[in-house]
């Protein structure tokens, strides 16, 4: 045989026109003896085979980033595809590679796949078996079969960090040998196999991390929102307790002070004027009196302002009647609040009529009374509401009821409160009733309609 140094000429053609394949034109290479050319002609067909083996492998290899499951199903066709085989065994050492998925596959002549037993041979089946269970020797090729059948039966360990982790098998048909060049490509495939599992294992559990680094990432960004929330929240309340407090202590101060020095100066005048019997001069005590009493009231008004922290729209009755009762008063009195019964809505103006007489009550317990204890309670009937505040004071029923009906005859300024309460009772369509309450002092008891269940 000679070879051609020079570069590959124009293909010639063989007797009867044919041209010569493209190979022999590529490689420039003729043939004087006939009995070399099919060996060439073999391995050419060989290596032409190798490197599509080769590009199969590649494009299943690349499978890793979709997870073991596709990973697996590429490295049987591929197996399947370059043996041109009849059945082929992919399958795992149990205990190995733990994530991997599915754990054995096997794709018959029809390429159809079994991941478990159902109707696959068991001359195939136990080859499944012997990989999972490792027993050793199988991958140096079957012993019990004869020659023959040993050219049709292939078995490849799959290897990782030199020990075996599971196996590829495969059976050809009559008419395709296996031969040292299949051993190579198998070989190549499971080795790249074992890699591509583990790396399959590392990507799904990094995305698993991930996603619970991600979740935790959320999760304390949530927590630190909310506890940035907290805490402003927790800022917004402590400087609003201080603004009440402040509120209180002023409101305190008016109450024990500057109302307590306004009323005794219009006792004081009172006092003169029944012993002044120029009418001039009384004319002027009058106006003197008007006006003090006037300033008890704006006093009244500011101490009540002072003391509402603008919580009364969101707070029902009872809520109102508990923050009422812990407001400007003496701390020798303790006032308890009880409520009664199923509540049911009011409207605001009653609401706030009612705490208003409430708070009148109890202002005059504080100031007349010379009580130690107040009780108020707020009782919810079918068809009214009532409400009564009573204490253990010195106050006498038949001495503020005269009182009333002297104040509502002839209106001088005094017992205002009295009459002011009496009032806001009959807006809201009920009555104010003045009793000896059980605790020995005075009983104030207001009953209003309660509105209509529709």
């Amino acid at each position: 045989m000679t070879a051609a140094a020079q570069w590959p000429r124009r293909p010639t053609r063989r007797p009867g026109g044919r041209p010569q394949p493209d190979i022999e034109a590529l490689t420039g290479l003729r043939s004087g003896k006939p009995h070399y050319y099919p060996e060439y002609r073999t391995s050419a067909e060989r290596l032409h085979r190798v490197i599509q083996a080769l590009e199969r492998i590649s494009a299943a290899l690349v499978r890793t980033t979709e997870g073991s499951e596709a990973l697996v199903r590429a490295v049987v066709a591929a197996t399947a595809e370059h043996l041109c085989a009849e059945w082929v065994v992919f399958a795992l050492v149990d205990g190995e590679l733990p994530d991997s998925r599915p754990r054995q596959l096997v794709r018959g002549p029809d390429g159809a796949e079994w991941a478990l037993r159902l109707s696959v041979p068991e001359r195939v089946w136990s080859h499944v078996e012997q990989v999972r269970a490792d027993r050793g020797g199988w991958d140096d090729g079957d012993r019990e079969h004869e020659a023959e059948a040993r050219r049709r039966h292939l078995h490849v360990p799959i290897r990782l960090d030199g020990r075996s982790v599971g196996g590829l098998v495969a059976w050809t048909p009559a008419d395709r040998e296996i031969d040292d060049t299949d051993h190579s490509v198998l070989r190549i495939l499971a080795g790249q196999t074992a890699a591509a599992l583990q790396n399959c294992a590392l990507l799904e559990h990094s995305a698993r991390l991930h996603a619970h680094t991600s979740r935790q990432a959320d999760d304390l960004r949530a927590r630190n929102a909310d506890l940035v929330a907290a805490q402003a929240e927790l800022g917004a309340a402590r400087q609003r307790e201080v603004l009440d407090d402040e509120r209180h202590r002023i409101a305190r101060e008016l109450h024990d002070s500057v109302t307590q020095y306004a009323l005794s100066a219009g006792m004081h005048i009172e006092l003169v004027r029944s012993e002044v019997a120029d009418d001039r001069l009384r004319g002027q005590l009058d106006t003197a009196k008007d006006l003090t009493r006037r300033a008890v009231e704006q006093l009244r008004s500011a101490i009540y302002a002072l003391n509402d922290d603008g919580h009364g729209a969101d707070e029902d009755l009872p809520a109102m009647l508990r923050r009422l009762s812990g407001v400007h008063m003496p701390d020798e009195l303790r006032v308890e609040v009880r409520i009664g019964g199923t509540p049911v809505p009011l409207s605001a103006e009653c609401e706030q009529s009612l705490v208003r007489i409430a708070g009148e009550a109890l202002f005059n317990t504080a100031v007349h009374a010379d009580a130690r204890r107040a009780v108020v309670r707020l009782a919810y009937h079918p068809d009214h509401v009532r409400l009564t505040v009573s204490d253990d004071g010195g106050g006498s029923p038949e001495e503020v009821r005269r009182s009333l009906r002297a104040a509502a005859a002839a209106p001088s300024g005094e017992h205002r409160g009295l009459v002011n309460m009496q009032a806001r009772a009959r807006e809201l369509g009920g009555s104010l009733t003045l009793r000896r309450a059980r605790l020995g002092g005075l009983q104030v008891q207001v009953d209003v309609p309660a509105p209509e269940v529709t």
